[in-house]
């Protein structure tokens, strides 16, 4: 069982997907994560947050309770989706949460980019640098935007167009917070 860490729903649990489908992130690298980003942002408030490979949602609910404005959930596993949705209605943050049953990597053009983008996919799939390259062409990062993708702690995150503004390894995770090159041009 998952607890919120912080914030409004500090303390409260989260249900997690059953089997091993998806890898919920554990609290202590959760703490470590928004402690990163933290101490970059300043605060959450009023952020606009897109968390993808969501499973049961616990890095954007987190982003949630320590005041983002609202939370983007981007998961394509029905067992995930269905638990994702049960946490957010039992936080009562169906006004702030719009979960996109899809794969993260099938999503089309941003309407606008985000302030926070948390990428945590299956471990040793590459997925998360197809989904950076392809998010930045579509437009869903800003110059100004923080990106966290956590990936296992051996892989290394191998992505063009993109400065690597710190790395932790934290038990078996590696995070690695990023943001758009200064010189990128598309």
């Amino acid at each position: 069982m998952l607890r919120i860490i912080a914030g409004e729903w500090r303390g409260r649990k989260l249900k997690t997907p059953a089997g091993d489908t998806t890898r919920p992130t554990a609290d202590r690298t959760r703490e470590t994560l928004f402690s990163m980003l933290t101490s970059r942002l300043g605060s959450f408030e009023e952020l606009s947050v897109l968390d993808l490979f969501a499973g049961s949602g616990a890095l954007g609910i987190e982003a949630l309770s320590r005041g983002a404005a609202k939370c983007v959930f981007v998961e394509q596993d029905r067992a995930a989706i269905d638990v994702l949705r049960a946490n957010i209605r039992s936080l009562e943050a169906e006004d702030r949460a719009e979960i996109r049953p899809s794969s993260a990597l099938t999503l089309g053009p941003a309407l606008k980019p985000f302030d926070v983008v948390l990428i945590d996919p299956p471990y040793a799939t590459g997925a998360g640098a197809v989904a950076l390259d392809k998010l930045k062409r579509l437009g869903w990062f800003a110059p100004s935007t923080w990106i966290s993708v956590e990936t296992g702690k051996s892989e290394k995150l191998e992505v063009s167009g993109f400065e690597i503004d710190a790395e932790r390894v934290v038990g078996k995770a590696r995070l690695t917070l990023l943001r758009l090159a200064g010189d990128v041009i598309d």
